[in-house]
């Protein structure tokens, strides 16, 4: 389950990048060829700055902290700590269940980190 799971986080993050990779600014994960491993290389970029990208089956963005810890109180999204044991504020993740807010929630991720 946990893999299918992360197989449809995958599909899924693939049609953000179809549909966000033409934005002015956007880099996505395969305009960065040979950078497989590095940290941010399956990442949608915008001006060289990660704002989506697919973390344990889930699609994390990074927001304003108020948005964030709304979409946390809402059960809408959940926190991210990026491996550094506590919650990182300007990012929430979004369960796969909820993939019908992926885009719209990716679109906002641009416009904060893109300065919009």
């Amino acid at each position: 389950m946990a893999g299918e799971l992360a197989g449809d986080a995958e599909d899924c993050f693939g049609g953000l990048v179809e549909a966000l990779g033409d934005e002015p600014g956007v880099t996505t994960p395969g305009e960065r060829p040979g950078r497989e491993r590095a940290f941010g290389a399956g990442a949608l970029k915008v001006n060289g700055r990660i704002f989506a990208m697919i973390s344990g089956g889930r699609l994390v963005v990074k927001l304003p902290a108020a948005r964030v810890a709304a979409l946390i109180a809402d059960g809408e999204g959940g926190p991210f700590d990026g491996g550094k044991g506590r919650p990182m504020k300007e990012w929430a993740t979004v369960d796969v269940a909820r993939r019908a807010a992926w885009e719209p929630l990716a679109r906002e991720a641009l416009a904060f980190v893109g300065g919009r």
